[in-house]
């Protein structure tokens, strides 16, 4: 008999340090780059140089004679079977739309050709030897022309849309549509106050520290291995065999930690590439992106241009809300259906309370740009920045109080929200956040702004977010745990930690439904060969879709080992109890858990285990509320961010010490994203802010002090009372700064990111 082990305290709600937090601060082999083969081939990719573009002729026999050369591929030596890179649940909404190599080049950047060779410098040497001539096509760059403009990007026959969206490759058209609820132009015609106005967001690059990379090998069998630092490795797998034309079940994808992704790595980039050289070949292949290649060929941020109109009464009652979206996909349609949707469905429904209409109207289009996918966020910050902002501007036309404004129109627990795909908002905090946050900045004394004896501007401004839980009737995860013979636990999962600390929440929730201590359980990362299926780390999907997989799998696992408990004590199960450390019989005697593991390894009923898998009908949007205090210096136009108070209401916190620097980090950005990033493209196509050079992200040491705290609800269908938090945090800065901005020198900046130059024309004005 095993010696009775000590009961766990509560692992939800503890402040765990994260399972691979030793690994990672002591260097130890852990990400992609780390593990790869030594002899891996070096694969690079010759790129287009023109916005578009057609290959007349290509010639790469002196490439392949070159030095060290393994081979070099063309369009003419890959399979023409049209996909999409967005790792999305299939039948996915993008359209397949890219060849792994196409005669037709629809941006700068890309690829015209493979090259492998044994290294770097030899592959890089290779590529100059390629002789291509192109013949110019005229490039459309401005989405506000791309729809039904003369120039068509994607005329191609094999087009597809899996999936009715309002798609029309012949209009440039991703994706089109409008929902609506009430009578819109009605309510308009009847309000006192009808504020329009247009915001603009660009195509924030993520800008995570790993830049894209994958390996790949073919094993004993034949089979495709794939190794890549990946959000999607269930989707990455089915993403390559589509394109390479090969059944799934040849593909093994492997995800090693990750070293950052914000939403870049939910697109396929970089894995196809290595992949085919790794068949042709039979050779291990390895890409790594250059930070250059990740600035100007990878998957920014969605740019968005959105119309707003708000109609509201005198007392400050908003009736309607109209919204138009236009989102420029790029080149491509990864993520172009689905980004887009959230721009309205994440934003309008925060006024439920009072609304009577809404109106949400999109069109995602083609243009010769760099094709844009998913960012933390996805659609939602562009979409927040826009109408926050008009609420804050309508505030300034009634006269009213920006938060007062928020207080009377903003969403209840309970209530119907017709604009959220007429999900209840059963747990609702935002209230809450508000008064917090407005506490915490010291509104009442700071509003609108006060002068500084050195003539800077202090000024404060406010805003509310939500975003979602997974996606309701789609996303799925699945946990399986297995009991070892020393009594502790194996669980593996399909869901991507990508620095977010999953695998260290996920042990949280098993530890507390197994009631054991959280270093009783191994957590074992994704193998798609081995892991249970899982659609991965997006959409704020893993603590609250994942996590009840791990609360039904602990269930299902606890029934098995009392059973199995019962069956060596002598007694009826329905009078067993289970109590984390063993299973105690109605006598007061207790069959230790590694007894009970052991005992069952040896008996026909084989090892104690169980694999459950967990999707949600709704997906519970957490919230936020953000007050933001700036610095304005009249004479240069610069602003600094002095103060920032973001409260969030994310359900039952399941790990505070992650949430907080998650909350902390997704400000972080979201004042760069207002600030500090540029994203520039020239009128020939090209990204031209393709270093940190040129694109300026801001460390902490470029703001003051950024506050965090939590309103908790109780979320009855996620684990524990457990919601989402990953994306929701991003979302206040942009419209909250922008307002603080307004409130200090007097100039409305609807054009992301505000600059000095742009205050300082503004106030000249």
């Amino acid at each position: 008999m095993m010696e009775r082990k000590r009961r766990s305290p509560n692992a939800v709600g503890a402040p765990i340090r994260k399972k691979d937090a030793e690994a990672l601060v002591t260097g130890k082999p852990v990400y992609t780059a780390d593990i790869a083969p030594k002899d891996c081939l070096c694969v690079k990719l010759l790129r287009s140089p023109h916005a578009h573009a057609m290959i007349e002729s290509i010639d790469v026999s002196r490439a392949k004679a070159a030095p060290g050369v393994a081979c070099v591929l063309t369009w003419e030596d890959v399979p023409q079977v049209r996909f999409t890179q967005a790792g999305q649940t299939y039948p996915e909404l993008s359209p397949h739309d890219r060849l792994i190599l196409d005669r037709h080049l629809r941006c700068v950047g890309d690829p015209v050709a493979i090259v492998a060779a044994q290294t770097e410098r030899q592959a890089l040497a290779a590529m100059k030897l390629i002789r291509v001539r192109y013949s110019v096509l005229p490039a459309v760059l401005d989405a506000r022309e791309a729809m039904d403009n003369p120039v068509v990007l994607h005329p191609e026959e094999d087009w597809r849309a899996l999936v009715p969206c309002g798609a029309d490759n012949r209009r440039n058209l991703v994706a089109q549509g409008v929902e609506s609820d009430g009578d819109v132009d009605a309510e308009l015609a009847a309000c006192d106050v009808v504020l329009e106005r247009e915001y603009a967001t660009r195509a924030n690059q993520q800008a995570m520290m790993e830049t894209f990379r994958t390996f790949a090998r073919t094993d004993a069998y034949g089979r495709l291995e794939i190794v890549s630092s990946t959000q999607i490795p269930f989707h990455v797998r089915r993403i390559v065999a589509t394109a390479l034309q090969i059944q799934p079940s040849r593909v093994r994808v492997v995800k090693p930690r990750i070293g950052g992704g914000f939403g870049a790595k939910q697109t396929a980039v970089s894995e196809v590439y290595p992949a085919i050289v790794a068949l042709k070949t039979g050779k291990p292949a390895m890409l790594v992106f250059t930070r250059e290649e990740s600035m100007t060929v990878s998957s920014p941020r969605h740019a968005m241009r959105m119309r707003v109109r708000l109609g509201a009464m005198r007392d400050g009652t908003i009736r309607a809300i109209d919204l138009h979206t236009l989102s420029n996909s790029g080149a491509y349609g990864e993520h172009g259906p689905t980004t887009v949707g959230l721009s309205g469905h994440k934003s309008i429904p925060l006024y439920t309370h009072s609304l009577r209409a809404f109106r949400f109207a999109w069109d995602v289009v083609y243009t010769n740009t760099m094709s844009a996918g998913a960012y933390r966020g996805y659609g939602a910050t562009q979409g927040l920045f826009a109408v926050e902002s008009a609420v804050n501007e309508l505030a300034h036309e009634l006269g009213m109080d920006p938060i007062a404004l928020r207080e009377r129109n903003m969403v209840r627990e309970g209530e119907v929200m017709p604009a959220y795909y007429g999900e209840t908002a059963a747990s609702c905090a935002v209230d809450r956040c508000l008064a917090r946050a407005k506490e915490m900045i010291g509104w009442e004394e700071k509003y609108p702004a006060r002068t500084l004896e050195n003539g800077h501007i202090r000024a404060v401004g406010a805003a509310l977010a939500m975003q979602g839980s997974g996606i309701a009737g789609v996303d799925t995860g699945a946990v399986s745990i297995r009991l070892g013979e020393d009594g502790c636990y194996n669980m593996s999962i399909g869901a991507t930690d990508m620095g977010t600390g999953c695998d260290t929440i996920l042990a949280q929730i098993a530890a507390q439904s197994l009631d054991c201590p959280v270093e009783s359980i191994s957590v074992h990362g994704v193998d798609t060969d081995a892991s249970p299926y899982d659609c991965g780390s997006y959409a704020s999907s893993t603590t609250y879709v994942t996590g009840m997989a791990v609360v039904k799998t602990c269930e299902v696992l606890r029934e098995k080992i009392t059973r199995a408990g019962a069956t060596l004590l002598g007694c009826d199960v329905r009078e067993a109890e289970f109590e984390g450390d063993g299973v105690r019989a109605p006598d007061g005697a207790l069959m230790p858990l590694g007894e009970i593991a052991a005992q069952s390894m040896t008996a026909q009923t084989g090892e104690l285990s169980a694999c459950v898998a967990n999707g949600s009908p709704v997906s519970p949007p957490p919230f936020m509320a953000g007050c933001a205090e700036i610095d304005y210096d009249p004479e240069t136009g610069e602003v600094k961010v002095v103060d920032y108070a973001g409260v969030v209401d994310c359900g039952t916190v399941v790990n505070p010490n992650l949430a907080r620097v998650q909350t902390e980090g997704a400000i972080l950005q979201g004042i760069g994203m207002t600030l500090t990033e540029r994203p520039e493209v020239d009128a020939r196509g090209r990204t031209v802010s393709n270093s940190f050079m040129q694109y300026k992200l801001p460390t902490r040491l470029d703001v003051g002090s950024i506050r965090v705290a939590f309103e908790p609800s109780y979320e009855q269908t996620g684990p524990f009372g457990a919601k989402s938090i990953g994306e929701c945090v991003i979302n206040t800065p942009a419209p909250a700064i922008c307002e603080a901005i307004y409130n200090a020198c007097g100039v409305r900046v609807r054009e992301l990111p505000v600059t000095p130059e742009k205050l300082l024309l503004g106030v000249r004005t």
